[in-house]
């Protein structure tokens, strides 16, 4: 197996058994199943989780019954260049963030708003996105959007608002990325979702490498 390249960042989140999950979701446990210290030939573990634990994509079928599942989403959406853009205070992720930024941006733009590593319990109080910052990143070129916020709306949100902005200008979610400690800049994002069949979203293992370097 080759050798990762200098500068390759996992922005993935760990998955310990008991990963907070949206309130109302099951946290993610896993159970064991066969043992060698019981008899058995192999260790085994059972899985359950939400498809949205952790750092993961949502497929746009999460947001609209008539939209894509995730299997409808070609992978490449999820590969190649990316800006990461750190975030300053506040209650949403605003377009004028983007103010200073090139016009037009990398397809992928991954917003570091100050969430920690890890959530030992999971952060009702987070930055959402607000939808004219997704209708301004559209217009720049940009074709995905990933936070590290658990969500782009609010804990409270009833109506969506920014998840229907990304419908509307037909960009591509990930939530709960780990950018701690990553610096702003260019990057070769590579997101890979669990590659799972009619569903509205999966966890996803994401990294960093630098700016237009694939392995």
């Amino acid at each position: 197996m080759p050798d990762l390249p200098a500068g390759f960042l996992d922005i993935s989140r760990a998955l310990p058994h008991n990963h907070p999950n949206w309130p109302g979701d099951p946290p993610l446990t896993i159970t064991p199943g066969a043992r060698m210290a019981q008899g058995d030939s192999v260790n085994t573990g059972v899985i359950n989780t939400s498809t949205h634990t952790a750092t993961h994509v949502d497929a746009p079928w999460h947001y609209a019954d008539d939209a894509p599942t995730l299997d409808q989403v070609p992978l490449e959406r999820y590969l190649g260049a990316c800006l990461v853009v750190h975030v300053p205070p506040g209650e949403f992720v605003r377009a004028e963030v983007l103010s200073g930024l090139p016009d037009p941006l990398p397809p992928r733009l991954l917003l570091y708003t100050g969430q920690p590593a890890r959530w030992a319990t999971f952060p009702e109080d987070f930055m959402a996105v607000d939808p004219a910052f997704v209708h301004e990143a559209a217009r720049r070129g940009v074709r995905l959007i990933g936070t590290d916020s658990p969500s782009v709306d609010p804990l409270t949100s009833k109506t969506l608002d920014a998840h229907h902005a990304f419908l509307d200008t037909g960009l591509l979610i990930v939530e709960g990325l780990n950018l701690s400690g990553v610096e702003p800049g260019e990057y070769t994002l590579i997101c890979l979702p669990l590659p799972l069949s009619g569903v509205d979203g999966a966890p996803a293992r994401a990294v960093l490498l630098p700016a237009g370097l694939m392995p």
